[in-house]
This record gives C-alpha cells, sequence and structure tokens, in this order.
C-alpha cells in the first residue's frame, strides 16, 4: 500500500510540475516577438484581430479583388442570410470548445481534457460583421495584398473540403447568432496549439507581428497595444 501511494504521489508531482510548465512558458514566451517582414508594398488592406476572451479570429474584408469569402462561406448558411455584411471573421479551435464552450463559464472537463490530449475534431468558425471597431478586444492592421494573398491562402488551407474542394458546413443550433456558422477543419487542437496558436500562426503567415508561440489570446495582443 504504501509503494502505490508512494507511486501515485511521484505521478501527480509529475502531471502538477507539467502544468505548472506549461503555464510558465505559456506566459513568458509569448513575450518574445516575431517581428513584422515589409515586403515594399502598399499597406491598403485592413484585417483585424479579434477575442471573445476565449478564441481568437481574424478579421478580413468579405470581399475584395483578391477574394470573395461569401462564395466559399454563404451567406445562405447563416441565419440571418442578409448579403450586405462587410467582413467575415474566422477562426480554428477544437469542435467542442466552439460547440458547446461560448464563454468559459460552460466549459466541462470532459472538453477540456479532449481537446488538451489530441482527442476531438477541429472546426472552423465564420462571423460576418457589418463593421469592426477598434478596442482592447479589437486592433485593426494594415496589410498589403502580397500579404494578405498569402493570408488568404493560410487561411483557405485549414478547411476540410469535400471532393468538389468546397468548405462542409457543419449542421448545428449551436451558433453564438444569427451572423456566424461552423465548418469542418483539418488538424487537432492540443494544448500545444490552440486556436490562438493558430491566430498567431495566420499573422506569422502574413508577415505581421507575432509571438514566438502563445496558447492564449493576450500573447497576440500584447504585441499589438
Amino acid at each position: 500500500m504504501k509503494k502505490i501511494l508512494i507511486i501515485f504521489l511521484k505521478a501527480l508531482g509529475i502531471i502538477l510540475g507539467i502544468v505548472a510548465l506549461y503555464v510558465v512558458l505559456g506566459l513568458l514566451i509569448p513575450f518574445i516577438e516575431v517581428s513584422a517582414k515589409d515586403d515594399g508594398e502598399t499597406k491598403e488592406v485592413p484585417i483585424y484581430i479579434y477575442t471573445n476572451g476565449v478564441h481568437t479570429d481574424i478579421v478580413m474584408p468579405v470581399k475584395n479583388d483578391l477574394q470573395d469569402w461569401s462564395v466559399k462561406v454563404p451567406f445562405s448558411n447563416i441565419a440571418s442570410k442578409r448579403t450586405d455584411y462587410q467582413y467575415i471573421g474566422i477562426g480554428w479551435g477544437d469542435k467542442g470548445f466552439y460547440l458547446d464552450t461560448p464563454t468559459w463559464s460552460d466549459l466541462k472537463f470532459s472538453t477540456a481534457f479532449k481537446a488538451a490530449f489530441w482527442l476531438s475534431e477541429s472546426a472552423m468558425h465564420c462571423t460576418y460583421y457589418n463593421t469592426m471597431k477598434e478596442g482592447d478586444d479589437c486592433k485593426m492592421i494594415m496589410i498589403s495584398r502580397s500579404q494578405y494573398k498569402k493570408l488568404i491562402q493560410f487561411v483557405e488551407d485549414k478547411f476540410d473540403k469535400d471532393k468538389n474542394g468546397n468548405f462542409i458546413l457543419i449542421p448545428t443550433n449551436a451558433v453564438y447568432s444569427d451572423n456566424d456558422a461552423f465548418y469542418d477543419a483539418n488538424g487537432s487542437y492540443n494544448f500545444l496549439y490552440t486556436c490562438n496558436t493558430w491566430t498567431n500562426n495566420a499573422l506569422k503567415a502574413a508577415g505581421q507581428k507575432a509571438a514566438l508561440w502563445t496558447p492564449t489570446d493576450f500573447g497576440i495582443f500584447r504585441h499589438y497595444k
């Protein structure tokens, strides 16, 4: 019995140590900045980084001469059916988090456990907006056309697609409002690669300032104060 207790305590100590190390690294590594890359082009395309306190999104113009997101993410897939939105926010994350955890108070242990250890599927959350307002939760970035093309490719690559190359809608009533929808995505969410890690990597793909690595929205937004 004593040996079993010792083994249990050692295992518990290792787990707590890993958690503590993760928390420390999650707080410190985001302070290491990856600098923006200036491609010499005019910065004429506005994008935004936006957080709802849990998930971060990259927000882009619905349509310009480089991309029309409404073709790939049809207005008909959102409850409002409106076609006059000006911006679309796209984020990647764990399907369970997205569909079952709109706020931290809704978080279940089973959802967190599956998400942390590669045990669940991922999803893309697409939200249409009329306007964007800068604040602590929303920052605008001007990027070049070439940088926007790279961002488009990065975002599109994360969508799962059918045999015809179309994004795959997730039929659900667990949407946040009448202006959003969920789609199947590639990759597995885990404690090392979170929704915020994906957004951070999207900024890197577009040649923008970002954290070296971050699991949190704080790690992104601290570089855009």
